[in-house]
């Protein structure tokens, strides 16, 4: 008979508990797209190929290379892993709960921090005008803005201004039109302070010592501040609306919009402009995409389209700017060569400083979009495009 008292002896195995080590990641959130597993070679964009010659970048890819031979476990699997910032991108890094910083720029010195290429300008700035404006309650912490649609005489699309704050207003919106009347011109948003149920006057009513109360504002302008971040941006349909991670142009959006509506950030100006594919509109944009699958980067694809490698311009960004009554601003973008191009012919707008934004992968957190694709994409951006 078999002792049930007894102990049972488990067989002598070399068991281990792999519990602790068997975590399960977070599922990305559902506009990001399920990582694609790659090669730790891969995941570092190869940087051995860049040929970098900055000392400084050597010593930290020495540094990262140190602390990822103790963490067997990286935390960033895709493929744009360098956690350092590109050395055409200097600049800090993004910041997360704070006023972001900026690193000051002239375009009028060599060494200014404006890039090495000079970009062709347009001899005069398109005509806009701004058709209408309304406020628009957002999902980011409750934080209201202001669309703005704008006409050109440049081309029959509708580019947007998206502004944060109450006291950047556009100047042809605000002008007088012959025959409207105060419906009409609170109707197309040309109006000081905020609509209500029964208002009638597009200026808000006088108070009691005869001055118009306009919440803060003089005559619907605000007193002059430090220059506004402003955020030019390109439409891009696949990364905005069909959640694409072939690029990072979404998380580039809500991360300006997020920036922009920081408590103490002053607000700010993201510039959307409608040139879908870096100009060369989405279907050719579509091909494109094909053309990689088939093995060309995002710069051979549009070329072998008989496109150039980026067809924007900036010129109705500066127009909407100084219709906007902005002079001065600090631009969001890691391009430094973007800032002549923006300024305008003339020095029409004046960027004061340079505010870089990496990417969320890049920064080795959580969030961010994280895929073969737009790791290739953001290598050829660092390496071709700019």
């Amino acid at each position: 008979m078999p002792d049930l008292d007894s102990t049972p002896q488990l067989p002598s195995w070399n068991y281990e508990n792999h519990d602790e080590n068997d975590t399960i990641p977070p599922l990305p959130p559902f506009y990001s797209p399920r990582p694609i597993p790659v090669s730790r070679a891969i995941s570092e964009l190869d940087l051995n190929s860049l040929s970098l010659s900055d000392r400084s970048i050597d010593s930290q890819l020495e540094s990262s290379d140190a602390h990822s031979e103790s963490d067997p476990d990286p935390a960033l699997p895709g493929l744009v892993s360098p956690a350092f910032t590109p050395p055409s991108t200097p600049g800090t890094v993004t910041p997360s709960h704070h006023v972001p910083r900026s690193v000051p720029v002239d375009s009028t010195l060599s060494n200014g921090g404006c890039g090495q290429k000079k970009p062709k300008l347009l001899e005069k700035l398109p005509e806009v005008n701004c058709v209408v404006r309304a406020r628009i309650p957002t999902t980011i912490s409750g934080v209201e803005m202001f669309l703005h649609l704008y006409q050109n005489s440049e081309d029959n699309k509708e580019h947007l201004a998206i502004v944060f704050g109450n006291g950047i207003r556009s100047m042809s919106l605000d002008r007088p039109r012959e025959g409207e009347t105060e419906m009409d011109r609170l109707i197309r948003g040309a109006y000081t302070g905020r609509l209500y149920p029964g208002r009638t006057t597009s200026r808000m009513p006088e108070n009691g010592n005869g001055k118009t109360a306009t919440n803060g504002e003089a005559d619907g302008v605000e007193k002059k501040k430090d220059p506004p971040l402003v955020r030019i941006h390109s439409e891009c349909y696949t990364g905005e609306t069909v959640w694409s991670a072939r690029c990072d142009c979404g998380e580039q959006l809500d991360e300006a919009a997020r920036l922009m509506s920081l408590p103490g950030s002053g607000g700010g100006i993201i510039i959307y402009l409608r040139q879908e594919g870096r100009g060369i509109g989405l279907g050719e944009k579509l091909k494109a995409y094909n053309l990689q699958d088939l093995g060309s980067d995002t710069v051979e694809a549009n070329l072998l389209l008989r496109h150039p490698a980026d067809a924007r311009s900036y010129g109705l960004a500066t127009a909407m700017l100084a219709d906007l009554g902005q002079t001065d601003i600090r631009l969001l973008t890691n391009n430094p060569d973007k800032v002549r191009a923006v300024e305008g012919p003339n020095r029409e707008i004046v960027v004061k400083e340079r505010v870089a934004m990496i990417p969320l992968a890049w920064k080795g957190k959580t969030g961010g979009i994280r895929s073969q694709e737009v790791g290739g994409y953001l290598k050829t951006k660092v390496c071709r495009a700019n």
